[in-house]
């Protein structure tokens, strides 16, 4: 359905890669005042591009704990590195075919369940086209198991009622950037769901990046394009995704735009806080609905240089109508010299045709059923 161009490692590379914790490349000890390298008009300099890709997940794994030692993240990066290095191998011409349904059996790896999920249980895309991350990340010398911070159990909070209620309600075939990430909001192929283009998710219409990558908030997507770059000016910032190319603008020091004028990625504005930059964004149209959020979703980024090669990515979502309580994130962005390129999407797109005559064939045999019974 798509073409995507990325940096590769090869599978020697990626097992090398994996051997260490790159705890000097991710460290978050703030530099000294003096030695952040500022813009022109005295703020720090937060330009560049940043690799957002990580084996740390969104949401902490049943029975880690915060941290991890350095020894077991070790063990875990190295027996990750073998499992990609087996997938890299040839595969034998004569091997027999996947069962029905495709390979259910359980991943014994979150980039394996990942994989397995997006696909890769009935032959989704090979190692060739993944571009994933090879260690954990290191917050103020911590090995963290979760991007998710708060909550301290490394979860989002439940749904509240509200949000239970829009679910039972029957939102089901509103586009979403992050449908997936939502199922206990939304009836997974509810009815109606694949009548038409416009109700399919966002980022298999190529609107947005899946995962929400080009945020609000910004997080990895585990599988490929984790770059983001930083252009900076006094009156605005750009952040452009590498995931679909989204481009957001952040104006600095300015009002929200009125409530009647809604955007994709939502309405950020910016300003100084001492040397962090902080983003706040609201104006959320009802159509991205990150994580099963509503349009009234308010997400507060904060970014700190910690080092020349390092900057400090947190975040709080909040939306009342979605959970009883805000909740915070909260990640290194390590500088890379990895050129950004071209995420071309929709050239030769037949999937979207497909999946929609696949239902016109689900609903007739469905229909040829009913009339033989």
């Amino acid at each position: 359905m798509r073409i995507r161009f990325f940096s590769i490692l090869g599978a020697a590379g990626i097992a090398l890669a994996l051997t260490a914790v790159p705890m000097a490349a991710q460290t978050t000890k703030a530099t000294a005042k003096s030695a952040v390298p500022r813009t022109a008009d005295g703020h720090p300099d937060l330009q560049g591009t940043y690799d957002l890709a990580t084996m740390t997940p969104f949401e902490r794994l049943p029975g880690d704990g915060p941290v991890l030692s350095k020894e077991q993240a070790e063990k875990l990066q190295k027996a990750e590195a073998a499992r990609r290095a087996k997938d890299a191998t040839h595969l034998d011409p004569n091997r027999a075919p996947l069962p029905v349904g495709g390979d259910t059996t359980p991943g014994k790896s979150y980039f394996e369940i990942l994989e397995k999920a997006g696909g890769g249980a009935v032959g989704g895309y090979d190692r060739l086209w993944l571009n994933q991350g090879t260690a954990y990340m290191t917050v103020d010398g911590q090995i963290r198991t979760s991007i998710v911070i708060d909550p301290p159990d490394g979860h989002i909070p439940p749904f509240n009622a509200a949000a239970k209620a829009r679910g039972a309600g029957g939102r089901g075939g509103r586009p979403t950037s992050d449908q997936g990430e939502s199922q206990d909001v939304r009836a997974v192929s509810r009815r109606g769901e694949y009548d038409n283009p416009e109700q399919r998710p966002l980022s298999e219409r190529c609107l947005l990046g899946f995962g929400s990558t080009s945020g609000p908030p910004a997080l990895p997507d585990y599988f490929y394009n984790d770059l983001h770059q930083i252009v900076q000016t006094p009156n605005s910032i750009m952040i452009l995704t590498e995931m679909v190319h989204d481009a957001r603008v952040v104006r600095m020091n300015a009002e929200h735009l009125p409530k009647n004028i809604r955007r994709w990625m939502g309405d950020s504005v910016g300003h100084w806080d001492g040397d962090t930059l902080v983003i706040d964004t609201t104006n959320f149209t009802d159509k991205t609905r990150f994580r099963g959020s509503t349009e009234n979703l308010h997400v507060v980024e904060r970014l700190t240089r910690i080092d020349d090669k390092t900057l400090l990515y947190r975040f709080t979502v909040d939306d009342p109508q979605t959970w009883d309580r805000a909740w915070t994130g909260e990640m290194t962005w390590p500088k890379t010299t990895q050129p950004i390129y071209e995420y071309a999407c929709h050239e030769g797109n037949y999937a979207l045709g497909d999946v929609l005559r696949g239902a016109r064939r689900q609903e007739a045999e469905e229909e040829a059923t009913k009339a033989k019974q």
